[in-house]
């Protein structure tokens, strides 16, 4: 039987790619809302209260109004905005982390930051395994394509083709930082330095680890096997256990859903450079709204997914 999908903010980002991996699919009918609709209050409220899901890509303020407006306890909610993920009755959707289970069976889910993900899928294993420090000052690097900023930023990168690296969050404060603490069990807050480089599409996160100044951490080819152990079987992370010289993200890509995790060190083993690769949109955004879904639904959680290798940054 095919259940019904709104899709409160479709016309964004984010929206619009969720709407690309769902509307060939039977198990899902989406609920549209015209132009002159969909900034109708009562028409959002009829469609928020007869969808079996409902899907935010929304500002933080409108997916909490958004919240608000639903009445029928039945629906159950996955929102993309940042409003919800660390609020009180809201499972964090990073289901490789928090447990496929919990997704399945949650009426909230608040699906993870694009940056955080990398972050999260990193440094959440390990510190809960005991083999890195809870109370140590993380440090976190993360570039990512321009399409993470919105249309705006898009219309701009587009706009000013003399943009080469745009970094950001210099205030420090970035709103992913509370999930990344939060999520990963950790005392301080990570000091996170993001960056928007000149593709569309793409993303790495670091996290550089100085191992001999670190109490209690492990040796890197430990922090490695405790990754692949975490990720065993599953379909959208995979921990590579290689080392290649260099990484990259190409101007080009095409949309990928998975995540590759890598852990480079130095020679006498007393650095590490934990780095994860994904999809800003995909892992990062859509694909993970979409994993989300098909768990809550019962299904495959791949379905609908591009998750093979050839889809990679």
């Amino acid at each position: 039987m095919s259940r019904t999908v709104f899709i409160d903010g479709a016309a964004g980002t984010t929206g619009l790619e969720i709407v690309e991996r769902l509307s060939a699919r039977a198990e899902f009918t989406l609920l549209v809302l015209d132009d002159e609709k969909r900034k109708d209050d009562a028409a959002r409220a009829e469609a928020l209260n007869s969808a079996d899901f409902v899907v935010l890509c929304l500002p933080d303020e409108a997916a909490r109004q958004a919240v608000a407006m639903i009445e029928n306890e039945k629906v159950r909610v996955i929102d993309a905005s940042t409003a919800h993920r660390t609020a009180k009755g809201w499972v964090y959707g990073l289901p490789e982390v928090v447990g496929a289970r919990e997704v399945a069976r949650a009426r909230r889910v608040s699906n993870p930051g694009c940056y955080s993900t990398g972050f999260i899928a990193l440094i959440a294993p390990l510190v809960s395994a005991g083999l890195l420090p809870a109370d140590w000052p993380y440090i976190c690097h993360a570039v990512s394509g321009y399409s993470g900023g919105g249309k705006a930023l898009i219309s701009r990168f587009e706009a000013e083709p003399d943009i080469a690296w745009r970094g950001y969050g210099l205030t420090l404060g970035h709103k992913h930082v509370p999930e990344m603490q939060a999520r990963c069990g950790l005392r301080l807050p990570p000091l996170f330095s993001p960056a928007v480089v000149p593709a569309y599409r793409g993303m790495v996160v670091e996290v550089p680890l100085p191992l001999a100044a670190m109490p209690k951490a492990a040796a890197p080819e430990v922090l490695l096997a405790s990754l692949q152990q975490t990720y065993l079987g599953s379909p959208v992370i995979q921990v590579r256990d290689e080392h290649p010289d260099e990484l990259l993200l190409t101007r080009d890509s095409r949309p990928h859903d998975g995540m590759e995790l890598f852990v480079f060190a130095s020679a006498d083993r007393s650095q590490a450079r934990l780095v994860a690769r994904l999809d800003n949109l995909g892992k990062g955004a859509s694909g993970a709204a979409v994993q989300n879904l098909n768990l809550m639904a019962g299904l495959d959680e791949t379905a609908g997914l591009l998750v093979g290798l050839d889809g990679a940054a």
